[in-house]
């Protein structure tokens, strides 16, 4: 990784319903958004990234379902890194049957709107609809530059909407097809959970949003939570592109457009 410390980094190292992890950080530091994959896992892929776990210095939940919080136990209490979360996914994370360790010593309180400074990263929490204990999307700000994630959301709010537009990098949820989930194997009560508004949200209802508030500023969208049963990579990256196109805004020339993969690392993402 370069050494250039004003820059910012991305890096998905997997993106699903069976685990979700996303590294930021720069030359000197970084943090990671969830842990739902294994801790030896996030070690191997940080390490051929160069990443030394010494430089995590904190670890963001985005709420307390177990593919995101995995790992936080071990992280939190065996490796001494902070955890940051709203009180009430804190409480979700202690009742979770996934996370041995509980957390004491690692644990930290966020406020929803409140910005939070490590280093030279400013944090925001706020909120996102899911059928959780809590869920929030977070906005990164680093010399000027904002990311933005939302991810297990079941429906666009005018909160989620505000934070998206001040992005120049997004990963934002594209969960399923609704016609692969609405003809897939999935028990109607499922299907009905997945399609609610507490639930995901569908490629088509992603396309819709992107193309409602993208302007010139945004260079980087990335597709995160794509679902194993009922979507596909191209199939995302094509809905969306599709209805882009139809504001006259084209993938490769004015946005980069890229479907995160489930269970394997995205390349090391420099963030201008």
């Amino acid at each position: 990784m370069t050494e250039d410390s004003d820059k910012m980094f991305f890096l998905s190292l997997a993106s699903g319903s069976s685990g979700n992890c996303y590294y930021v950080g720069t030359a000197g530091y970084g943090i990671l958004i969830d842990a739902g994959i294994g801790a030896r896992q996030i070690k191997k892929i940080l390490k051929d990234n160069d990443i030394e776990m010494e430089k995590i210095l904190a670890v963001f939940v985005t709420h307390d379902h177990a593919d995101h919080i995995r790992s936080v136990g071990y992280l939190g209490e065996i490796m001494s890194i902070p955890v940051y979360s709203t009180e009430a996914v804190h409480d979700g994370i202690r009742r979770s049957r996934y996370v041995k360790e509980v957390l004491i010593q690692s644990r930290r309180i966020i406020e929803k709107e409140t910005p939070l400074i490590i280093k030279d990263f400013t944090i925001t929490a706020f909120e996102a609809p899911h059928d959780s204990a809590d869920n929030v999307g977070y906005m990164i700000e680093h010399g000027g530059v904002k990311f933005v994630i939302v991810t297990d959301i079941g429906h666009i709010t005018d909160t989620v909407s505000r934070y998206v537009r001040e992005a120049n990098h997004l990963v934002f949820e594209a969960n399923y097809d609704r016609e692969m989930l609405m003809n897939g194997s999935y028990p109607d009560f499922l299907k009905e959970r997945v399609a609610s508004d507490m639930g995901h949200l569908s490629n088509q209802d992603a396309a819709e949003f992107l193309a409602s508030i993208f302007t010139s500023k945004l260079k980087n969208i990335w597709l995160c939570h794509l679902s194993r049963d009922n979507n596909h990579p191209e199939l995302a990256v094509k809905t969306v592109e599709y209805r882009l196109m139809m504001e006259n805004v084209k993938t490769g020339r004015d946005v980069a457009l890229t479907a995160l993969k489930r269970m394997n690392p995205s390349d090391m993402y420099v963030l201008d």
